[in-house]
């Protein structure tokens, strides 16, 4: 039978004329024995396990100190990586403002370019228009006047046929060098009628 502490503080012996009886505390040393012999090995089962839970635990703890510092440097890393994305934005931004800067910088170039062409094309059309009106006044009345042009229906040319030109061998003309001499253009006295 297994006692309890308390159960073997209100054990009750049997006395004799000289003492306790010997059968009954002999009963009792040996259930007191088994009982502490059960006890002692619960104790040691009991330390065992102990010592495995705080192997465990100290495993658990060593994990958790690594996820730790694990999550602190995943927090890090994330940081840094998103920073240095932002950065880049940044700079992609930058860039792709600067280009674009850049390219409506040369749209614009090209458009001032091409209106200047334009007077200046205008500029040649009206003055080439007013060679020809004071070279048809120069000529012999036309067989018909709807042959040419008013100046104010000259928005758009139609083709004129020129004859061939015949070529000649290339020298200098007493006239053309005359004219470098003189430095004096043939057409200074013409009025071209600018803009």
């Amino acid at each position: 039978m297994r006692y309890t502490p308390v159960e073997l503080r209100h054990v009750r012996l049997g006395r004799s004329l000289f003492g306790y009886k010997k059968d009954e505390i002999d009963k009792l040393l040996d259930d007191v024995a088994s009982s502490f012999e059960v006890v002692w090995s619960e104790r040691g089962e009991l330390t065992d396990k102990l010592e495995d839970l705080e192997r465990l635990l100290a495993d658990v703890q060593q994990r958790e100190s690594l996820l730790a510092s694990t999550l602190v440097a995943a927090e890090k890393a994330s940081a840094e990586v998103r920073e240095a994305a932002k950065h880049e934005a940044e700079l992609i931004v930058a860039e792709a403002h600067h280009d674009a800067r850049a390219v409506t910088r040369a749209a614009h170039g090209e458009r001032d370019r091409l209106f200047a062409d334009v007077r200046r094309i205008e500029t040649l059309l009206r003055a080439a228009l007013g060679m020809v009106e004071e070279s048809s006044r120069d000529l012999p009345a036309a067989p018909s006047s709807d042959s040419w042009p008013r100046r104010e229906q000259t928005r758009e040319f139609q083709a004129v046929k020129l004859p061939e030109p015949v070529e000649e061998p290339v020298e200098e003309s007493q006239e053309s060098l005359e004219w470098q001499e003189s430095a004096e253009p043939p057409w200074e006295d013409r009025n071209f009628a600018w803009g």
